[in-house]
């Protein structure tokens, strides 16, 4: 999803937004500053978002939120502002949103849901890893987002966006999106709907009642944690339009799945996809650095987590492409399938190392 820090790369946004307008929004935040410069950033796949400076190169992140997919995006602020007084400690970063010159943390202006946030400066974000060290710091953040996040009460969430890793309507959405799909949309896609059908069965083994409910990130894939440029540690999760009531092994797998892999999420050279054993083992390491957190049920719940998070991507990516593309951003016509057959793969690679992954979790985390 959307960024709060500089991506990578950059290039301009598929909406169009004049400079005017975009000032316009800016002056409607409570900011003490003079002239402004902005830029586009477009690593996300769902919301628009501009890194804003001003004359003393003080920065800020300018969010326009998708109301398309976040239809209810005064709930999902809500559940962020329920969620940051706990995510602040001495090794975990604290983001604020700026309140706009009515007091509110959002702006709604002609129908568009905008925010302003913070921007943590000398930090950066990576799509992918070769290094143990950055794995390691990937699953002490994570584990200390769940560790600071404990004690919140889940009542207080709601969720942003209802059911949104919960299989059985990802199945549902899966199999009306197939009755109504193009003929022709069918017959490309026929080899990722087979293995589709296939993880289906394979993942009802994937027993969640006995599981706590924990208020989860639900989006901790790498790029959305933020590193310091300088230490290299993480400093938190950024991209916080997901928080709401989870499972862990959603927050683990769909780490895992960004973590161990050095392939991008939509390549087609399934020879590049692998498992990183190392970068596993790292990634648990780092975990483990914040003690005890999780249940033992839990825990044995990580493995098939590991394959299950990327195939509900898969899946809804496939949903997606058979759906004419009208959830993520694409760049071209088979990019969610592309996405949907690398994910698929790779959830197959997982599979095959679920006795090791199981065997190291035992070990390890305590």
């Amino acid at each position: 999803m959307s960024k709060f820090s500089i991506p990578l790369k950059f290039e301009l946004q598929c909406s169009i937004m004049t400079k005017e307008s975009i000032q316009k929004i800016i002056a409607k935040f409570n900011l003490n500053t003079g002239s402004l410069q902005y830029t586009p950033l477009t690593n996300g796949l769902i919301n628009d978002t501009y890194l804003v400076t001003n004359d003393d190169d003080q920065q800020y992140i300018l969010q326009k939120i998708n109301t398309h997919v976040f239809k209810n995006a005064d709930v999902l602020m809500d559940n962020i502002q329920f969620a940051l007084p706990f995510l602040s400690a001495e090794d975990y970063a604290h983001i604020t949103f700026l309140s706009t010159l009515s007091g509110k943390n959002h702006l709604v202006q002609d129908n568009d849901f905008w925010r302003m946030m913070t921007y943590i400066p000398n930090s950066s974000t990576y799509n992918t890893t070769t290094q143990t060290s950055t794995a390691f710091e990937a699953g002490r953040i994570v584990g200390k987002f769940h560790q600071l996040m404990q004690h919140a009460d889940t009542t207080l969430f709601n969720d942003t966006l209802p059911k949104f890793h919960n299989l059985n309507f990802r199945t549902q959405e899966f199999q009306e999106t197939l009755r109504k799909a193009e003929t022709q949309k069918k017959e490309i896609a026929h080899i990722a709907i087979k293995k589709a059908q296939s993880f289906l069965k394979e993942l009802q083994n994937l027993n969640t009642s006995i599981l706590p409910v924990r208020i989860c990130h639900n989006d901790t894939k790498l790029n959305n944690i933020l590193f310091s440029k300088s230490t290299k540690k993480a400093l938190c999760l950024i991209d916080l339009d997901t928080i709401m009531k989870g499972y862990f092994f959603y927050d683990f797998g769909d780490a895992i799945r960004t973590v161990v892999n050095h392939a991008p999420e939509d390549e087609q050279n399934h020879e590049l996809i692998y498992f990183n054993e190392s970068l596993f083992k790292a990634f648990v390491d780092g975990l483990a650095a914040n003690g005890p957190i999780f249940t033992s049920a839990e825990k044995e719940s990580l493995p098939l987590g590991a394959v299950f998070m990327p195939f509900i991507h898969g899946l809804r990516a496939l949903t997606d492409y058979l759906n004419n593309n009208k959830y993520y951003k694409v760049t071209y016509e088979n990019q969610n399938l592309d996405r949907c057959q690398s994910l698929f793969d790779f959830a197959e690679k997982a599979l095959a190392k679920k006795e090791f992954m199981s065997n190291y979790i035992k070990k390890v985390l305590v």
